[in-house]
């Protein structure tokens, strides 16, 4: 059977689908007629989720199947209760000869990782003056090179998404090279290091697959958080390429700071221009994705719920961006 690659919107009734799809949730349970065992899935791809029933399983399915696998099921699309199910006929794991785009999988940024890591490194890197920032940020960047290409920015909330990462710092320097036009005293050099460096530990900090998802935080992670990592991590590298120790310093009090309070993991806070204004791009960049994904799921003239990462603040979304405009 030929496979379909429609996505999980694109389903209708009655429908054979052969496709690839990441376990979201997965329960073995028990039928009340005949007490036979089932697996009670939801299934998922970039554009939504599916409930889905394996009913005959197999003893060695039974404990097989995990939340964030990858799998390719085969069978109908059928209408339970007003609601689109999927009722599987076949089902395995993914595996290497597979054809399988993450990005049909998961939401994923909307730049190609490879552009992005590309822009960092020669647009802004390269372009660093201070030859020891300049050290320092490529060491730490091409080291990482592998899990930038997929890592998100955070297990939930802003920049959740495969490659999210790469775009969070990407956004974050172009909203830097606006803002230092505007206060031209502000170390470009500085600022630019510091924000390729303020995340760069949660590669360290979170486990996540190669898809983007996170599977949980790491025993470092947990017990250290990624902005201590990110201190030894720069304290390292300043030491293997004999950097002055200011530099060194200033670059691991912009990792300390830009979380600006003690409850949200910064022990001081920022002492300079350059390490206040990282926090405020941090800020406004997680809060305009934030805002603007919520937004596009809300239908004009209505209001969120209340939302966590924004403080508990609801978002409106207004009904003129929906008219034309001259």
């Amino acid at each position: 059977m030929e496979l379909l690659y429609k996505k999980i919107n694109d389903y209708q009734v009655g429908e054979r689908v052969d496709s690839f799809l990441i376990i979201k949730r997965v329960d073995l349970k028990t039928t009340n007629s005949n007490g036979k065992k089932y697996l009670d899935f939801i299934l998922g791809d970039a554009t939504g989720e599916i409930t889905a029933k394996l009913w005959e399983v197999p003893p060695e399915l039974e404990g097989f199947f995990e939340a964030n696998m990858v799998v390719r099921v085969r069978g109908m699309i059928n209408l339970y209760q007003n609601q689109l199910q999927f009722k599987i006929e076949r089902i395995r794991l993914r595996n290497d000869e597979d054809p399988v785009d993450p990005a049909d999988l998961v939401p994923s940024a909307p730049l190609e990782p490879e552009y992005m890591y590309g822009q960092i490194l020669t647009k802004y890197i390269e372009g660093l003056e201070n030859i020891d920032m300049k050290l320092i940020v490529e060491r730490l960047f091409r080291e990482n090179e592998e899990k930038l290409m997929y890592y998100p920015a955070a297990k939930r909330n802003h920049h959740a998404i495969r490659s999210g990462l790469l775009y969070h710092v990407l956004t974050m320097l172009q909203l830097a090279d606006v803002i230092t036009q505007v206060y031209p005293f502000l170390n470009h050099d500085l600022l630019v290091s510091g924000i390729i460096l303020h995340d760069m530990a949660k590669l360290v900090e979170m486990d996540a697959s190669d898809i983007g998802i996170v599977r949980e935080y790491t025993i470092p992670g947990t017990l250290l958080g990624h902005i201590s990592i990110g201190l030894e991590q720069i304290g390292r590298v300043g030491r293997e390429v004999g950097a002055s120790e200011e530099v060194v310093m200033l670059l691991q009090h912009m990792v300390l700071s830009h979380h600006y309070e003690p409850e949200y993991g910064s022990p001081v806070r920022p002492m300079f221009p350059e390490a206040e204004m990282l926090h405020h791009i941090d800020m406004i960049d997680a809060r305009m994705y934030d805002m603007k994904k919520i937004q596009e799921e809300l239908e004009p003239g209505t209001l969120s719920d209340f939302i966590l990462s924004l403080d508990r603040r609801r978002v409106y979304r207004p009904e003129f961006d929906q008219e034309e405009t001259i």
